[in-house]
């Protein structure tokens, strides 16, 4: 049988998800909606046949009809949702972050571990990109020697206005320390931040540079420019001992237009990761239909949320913050 997934919160981020279910994942349909906004939810509803709408998020989670759960509502919900679902016993999909604090993410890992099984997996949706998980196979094979150096790069084509500099940190940064710790299958030990003057454009915010060093010496360099202008743009290059893998322009085609020889780039990141989110959601359902976990777990939601609030020390501060070790529970071991 289908798994019956309910989706709480229908904002940007929820439609596109019910819109890749609503497209065709194996094993899987979209059993229910909610949002605090009712009107959002039915409208959403009405655009993918027969789908229930629920007045509240603890009726859709405690439903007999849903399965699993998905969630996309605004960050400060994440973790009481989350915690929801695991009294439940139901598996759950929450977009990033797991808790809008440190102290929410520790809380849901020790729900979870309470729990005694696998529940949570954390939208981090670069970690199915086809480019970074090639990059993550060169480091596991040490096809080009030990890895030295990451340099990112994420830039949005203007951020919401009401977007300020601790967020750019924590909230796109945040992407970056995530798959950074990914690619490198390490922890970070310090972290620092320098922030670059803010553009004449975008005044009421600056451009951050993330220094992070991880537990091995490796050394990752972090740019998020908020206001770049010109678009949607990731990249990531990894120097290792013999050599260097890059990330590829994500657009299938080159352009030769008006004088210019390039490529299109992305509005947003929905173009850029649109099959990273796709993949992202079918790993999910064949994990919830007895596979194993896949993508983020709790544990990499609590530790990413731990760097970004140590890079909004640094940042704060001015200078270098130290991260003290912390194990990986066994739990998470797989």
């Amino acid at each position: 049988m289908d798994v019956r997934i309910g989706l709480i919160g229908c904002g940007v981020m929820g439609a596109d998800h019910a819109a890749i279910l609503r497209a065709g994942v194996a094993g899987a349909r979209l059993a229910a909606v909610q949002d605090a906004d009712g009107k959002r939810a039915r409208a959403l509803a009405e655009t993918l046949g027969t789908v229930a709408v629920m007045d509240e998020a603890a009726a859709l989670i405690a439903s007999p009809e849903v399965d699993a759960v998905l969630i996309a509502a605004p960050d400060p919900a994440h973790a009481p949702l989350v915690l929801a679902c695991i009294a439940a016993g139901k598996p759950v999909l929450c977009e990033k972050p797991l808790a809008d604090t440190v102290e929410g993410c520790r809380g849901v890992v020790a729900a979870e571990m309470k729990s005694g099984g696998r529940l949570v997996q954390v939208g981090f949706m670069r970690r199915f990109d086809a480019g970074y998980h090639a990059m993550r196979q060169a480091v596991e094979r040490e096809s080009l020697g030990a890895p030295l150096m990451l340099h990112c790069v994420h830039r949005n084509k203007v951020a919401p206005d009401y977007i300020t500099s601790a967020q750019v940190i924590a909230n796109s940064g945040v992407h970056e320390m995530d798959i950074a710790r990914y690619l490198l299958a390490e922890d970070f030990a310090a972290v620092t931040v320098i922030s670059a003057r803010p553009s004449r454009l975008m005044p009421n915010r600056q451009p951050q540079m993330i220094l992070l060093e991880s537990a091995r010496g490796v050394v990752v360099s972090v740019e998020v420019t908020p206001d770049a202008q010109y678009g949607y743009d990731v990249r990531g290059e990894l120097v290792c001992e013999s050599g260097t893998i890059s990330l590829a322009p994500a657009p299938p085609v080159a352009l030769r237009q008006a004088g210019l020889d390039g490529f299109a780039v992305e509005e947003d990141w929905r173009t850029r990761f649109g099959e990273a989110y796709r993949a992202q959601m079918v790993a999910w359902v064949h994990a919830v239909r007895g596979g194993q976990p896949a993508g983020a777990s709790a544990w990499d939601g609590y530790m990413a949320s731990r760097t970004a609030a140590a890079a909004l020390e640094a940042w704060q501060a001015g200078g270098r913050v130290v991260m003290a070790p912390e194990s990986r529970p066994d739990f998470y071991a797989v």
